[in-house]
């Protein structure tokens, strides 16, 4: 019997996808495992294994297609041993049944039933106890039984809740998984009319998923949320000096902090120091984060994305450099999977390598705050009561008032100065 297979939901937030590009074609022989396309989704662009083995018989959604619905057929496999022409057959014999509704002509005056279209679909998420078993890839299977991962325990995200490789990757060993809600939404307001293009020479290119996603998030952030800014100058002489003496040390390892690295560093430790500002507002409650996730804005040819570096608070500088540097790489080549992007306690922006004295970034939704970083510059600053030159950047949170009262904010800025300017504190 001919396989459906479907657009797949590749994040929780994903309702539709543009179908990037096929990597088969009719006629190929495909097996558990093997890339099958790259979608783009509504924060990057990811590869979709097969979870069936057997013949592609038809591509029903040629590559390049915008918003293809999560559920939609976008080709047809033929089972091992059956006839691909067969299959490719199947699908159109049904093809009448569902253009009924589409016919005109009745004047019956009961409607027809509406054309399915799937409501907001979410995830796929399937139950291990709905069925006579776990419904897994093989690769899935494998790789979980070589990390020791119960296969039962794991949400699926493929075709009908079907379990693949990303799945089982982020999983750790005995990890239940993950159940957060998604804050309620308020409605999205009614989108304005295209705006008159002047009659000038222009070239006009088209949104990508990611950016319109960026444009939703960042309207509903300074629609919805009530933003403070906080700035504080911060000296970075001693910092500066402890970074030269650790790439010195961690010279013989290949490892070369950034002053970006140890901000990161700083910015989670003075969460943990202030967990008043570790937090989530919710419509009916606020959440208090007992680690610090960083999230880290970096721009992509496709635009901003944010990867995260979990346990912030925890690792070495050396390991967040080390693990800064594969996340950014990866997001700038849309190979990043969704729990590496997905979640965060807070975030970082730096525009320092731009010149950027100072400037207020818009928060991450849900996430309670933001924190801004300018460019070092030589500047006068009084130094024992004394008026001398110093390095010394502008830093701005960006905090959601709804769960962030000023003062705990100001704390979180001022414990943040603190580590920079006495930065073995951090290290500690």
């Amino acid at each position: 019997m001919p396989i459906e297979i479907k657009m797949p939901a590749l994040s929780p937030t994903m309702e539709e996808g543009t179908l990037a590009k096929w990597l088969v074609k009719a006629g190929d022989t495909v097996k558990s495992g093997d890339l099958m396309a790259e979608i783009e989704t509504d924060k990057a662009t990811m590869e979709f294994e097969a979870v069936d083995e057997g013949v592609i018989a038809e591509i029903v959604v040629p590559e390049g297609t915008d918003n293809v619905k999560v559920g939609q057929v976008i080709a047809i496999l033929a089972a091992e041993g059956e006839d691909a022409s067969a299959a490719k057959a199947a699908p159109k014999a049904e093809a009448p049944k569902t253009e009924a509704p589409k016919v005109e002509a009745a004047p019956a005056p009961a409607p027809s039933p509406a054309p399915a279209v799937p409501a907001t679909p979410a995830p796929a998420s399937v139950s291990p106890a709905s069925g006579d078993r776990v419904k897994a890839s093989p690769l899935a299977r494998r790789i979980a039984a070589e990390k020791g991962v119960d296969i039962a325990s794991v949400t699926g995200s493929g075709p009908n809740g079907r379990i693949v490789r990303a799945d089982v990757e982020g999983t750790k060993p005995g990890a239940a998984p993950a159940t957060v809600a998604a804050p309620a939404e308020a409605a999205a307001p009614a989108p304005a009319k295209p705006a008159a293009i002047p009659d000038i020479p222009h070239e006009a290119t088209k949104l990508s998923n990611v950016r319109k996603t960026i444009a939703r998030r960042l309207t509903e952030s300074k629609q919805q949320v009530p933003h403070i800014y906080l700035t504080v100058d911060i000296r970075l002489d001693a910092l500066l000096k402890l970074r030269a003496d650790l790439n010195k040390s961690l010279e013989p390892r290949g490892v070369k902090l950034s002053v970006n690295d140890l901000l990161i560093k700083a910015l989670a430790a003075s969460l943990i120091q202030v967990p008043k500002c570790n937090v989530m507002f919710a419509p009916d409650q606020l959440i208090s984060f007992q680690r610090a996730d960083i999230s880290v804005a970096v721009s992509t040819p496709s635009g901003l994305i944010t990867p995260i570096i979990t346990h912030a608070d925890t690792k070495g500088v050396a390991a967040i450099s080390t693990e800064m540097k594969d996340l950014a790489t990866r997001a700038r080549d849309n190979k990043l999977k969704p729990e590496e992007y997905q979640g965060g306690t807070a975030s970082i922006s730096n525009m320092g390598m731009f010149g950027i004295k100072q400037f207020e970034a818009v928060i991450n939704p849900p996430q309670g705050m933001i924190m801004a970083i300018g460019a070092g510059e030589k500047r006068p600053y009084v130094i024992d009561d004394a008026l001398g030159v110093a390095t010394v950047m502008s830093a701005t949170g960006s905090f959601d008032h709804r769960a962030i009262d000023g003062a705990d904010g100001a704390e979180l800025m001022q414990a943040f100065k603190a580590l920079i300017e006495a930065p073995l504190g951090m290290l500690a």
